[in-house]
């Protein structure tokens, strides 16, 4: 910590990238506090035609939210605010129907 900032050049972070990760451990975390407060979610077999508790959703989204980016700053170019909007979606559609 320099100056009141965080400095991250010595891993070769960027602040997205440091937000991105904090973002996951967030999720996960609050997976873990939402199991803890009303536990159970048991298995609910959705579009994917397996049967999938929150963690597996949680996962599911995760991942296809990482090839969603990979493949948004592959193929766009431009600000990855449509890829996040994507993977937003992505995200609801696997928690709600997944």
């Amino acid at each position: 910590m320099q100056g009141g900032t965080f400095d991250l050049s010595w891993m070769a972070w960027t602040w997205p990238t440091a937000v991105f990760f904090i973002a996951i451990f967030a999720s996960i975390a609050a997976m873990g506090f939402w199991e803890y407060k009303v536990p159970g979610g048991g298995p609910r077999h959705g579009i994917f035609r397996l049967d999938t508790t929150r963690g597996d959703r949680l996962f599911i989204s995760i991942l296809g939210s990482c090839f969603i980016m990979l493949l948004w700053v592959g193929w766009a170019s431009t600000m990855i605010w449509g890829g996040l909007a994507i993977c937003l979606l992505w995200a609801i559609f696997v928690f709600r129907w997944g």
